[in-house]
């Protein structure tokens, strides 16, 4: 899913993660969450420059996903995407809510995620992350009409 978000978002990432992953993957998949927001908010210091603001409707599938996302610097994170409790391989779906809630926490961004509707978990865990960095990827590009913050108040 990291190589998705990579790709889609057009955002180099270089990821080498070590936890407790012998207890299970919640910590380290939080973890990777907090240092991928962590990195966005350093790389965008003030944020001139850029749309700030980005979303996606994305299909995949049997499955249909919005993502909204806001750079503005407060984080919240609404997550309405009931995924059922099941491992993809070595990766339990829930734990996309986890990370995604670490990277709004940490970059400090609003995110919204809708999960439309859905059969395959796979499927859907898939949408949600290439939606999410797609809307990224629109919010972090340089607005050439704005070069200034992109806010009223002049910072962000």
């Amino acid at each position: 899913m990291l190589t998705l978000l990579s790709k889609h978002s057009l955002i180099d990432l270089d990821i080498r993660a070590v936890g407790d992953l012998h207890v299970d993957a919640h910590h380290t998949v939080e973890d990777v969450g907090i240092c991928f927001g962590m990195a966005l908010k350093q790389a965008l210091a003030d944020k001139a420059g850029i749309r700030r603001y980005g979303s996606m409707i994305l299909p995949m599938d049997e499955t249909l996903v919005t993502v909204a996302v806001d750079l503005g610097g407060r984080p919240f994170c609404v997550w309405q995407a009931e995924l059922p409790c099941e491992m993809l391989g070595a990766f339990n779906a829930p734990l996309a809510e986890e990370f995604w809630r670490s990277v709004s926490s940490a970059g400090l961004l609003n995110l919204h995620v809708i999960l439309n509707y859905g059969r395959n978990s796979h499927h859907m865990i898939e949408a949600i992350f290439k939606g999410t960095a797609r809307a990224l990827r629109h919010a972090i590009e340089t607005d050439p009409r704005n070069p200034g913050v992109p806010s009223t108040k002049g910072v962000l």
